[in-house]
């Protein structure tokens, strides 16, 4: 008497396979190949598949060859503008540097408007009123709305040689926002009496900000290499910048990042005037 396979079922009769709910991928595994292709490929195994004739062959070799061409003549018109049609790249940047050059003669003309309100200022109120325009004049330089000359030091950071030449691998080694606000607040704990980065000043109101690769201040982009220009006397910014977390800050940055930085002293630095400053609220004296 012949024993039943055991299936788990009472009596032990015979029952389903246990892979029987799996019949899309049985036959995946046990025929993974197409019926049709598998008639195709057992009439050319015995010499009953229809040989393509000449004109056919030809006919495929022409028709590869034009889709060929085509997609090569596709390719290059999408790398290539044809017919001197500008880049958005191109075009973008060409409208930045207009905006810029609005922006730079509206910061003239805001200077010369100040500095006519100061002459009109200084004839309305005579002698009397001298030593409050004095007064003026010397907050002015702590608000950042005046020209400002003297002797100082320059600190300058620059990106590393690999990031300046656009080598992929290397976003640290770029300088950052958060580099320069660390640099500026440690010139300001060092006795700083007015600071620009290439050559725009700084208010207490200055935003140091970072927009895809370009750093922002006061939404004015700069680039590589960053030159921080300090007035007070260089002696005394040297020695207690050296104190401050942020020379620490910068030794770091050169040897985990390779970016360069330096510190000179200037024997006359002229900084501009920073934006002027817009009235928020006032409130009546009793």
């Amino acid at each position: 008497m012949s024993t039943p396979h055991l299936t788990g079922n009472p009596g032990g009769r015979p029952g389903r396979r246990p892979d029987a709910s799996m019949t899309l991928l049985n036959e995946v595994i046990e025929r993974p190949l197409d019926p049709g292709y598998a008639a195709a490929a057992a009439a050319r195994r015995e010499g009953r598949a229809p040989r393509a004739s000449i004109g056919s062959r030809v006919l495929n070799f022409a028709l590869a060859l034009v889709l060929g061409l085509a997609g090569v003549w596709a390719a290059r018109e999408l790398r290539v503008p044809s017919g001197g049609v500008p880049s958005a790249s191109s075009v973008l940047a060409e409208e930045l540097r207009q905006r810029s050059a609005v922006g730079d003669d509206l910061l003239i003309e805001n200077e010369h408007l100040r500095a006519e309100i100061t002459e009109r200022q200084a004839a309305l109120l005579g002698p009397a009123g001298q030593g409050l325009l004095d007064e003026a004049e010397r907050l002015s330089v702590w608000a950042g709305t005046t020209a400002v000359d003297g002797p100082g030091i320059q600190v300058t950071l620059a990106d590393s040689d690999r990031a300046s030449r656009g080598e992929p691998g290397t976003e640290d080694e770029r300088v950052k926002d958060v580099d320069l606000q660390v640099v500026v607040n440690g010139l300001w704990a060092a006795g700083a009496e007015a600071i620009a980065i290439n050559g725009h000043r700084l208010t207490g109101r200055t935003a140091i900000r970072t927009a895809g690769d370009a750093i922002l201040v006061d939404l004015q982009p700069l680039v590589s290499p960053y030159v921080i220009s300090v007035v007070g006397d260089p002696d005394e910014l040297r020695t207690e910048f050296a104190r401050t977390a942020a020379a620490a800050a910068l030794n770091l940055l050169a040897q985990q990042y390779s970016i360069s930085s330096s510190v000179s002293p200037v024997d006359e630095l002229s900084l501009p005037p920073g934006p002027g400053t817009s009235l928020r609220y006032v409130t009546e004296s009793s």
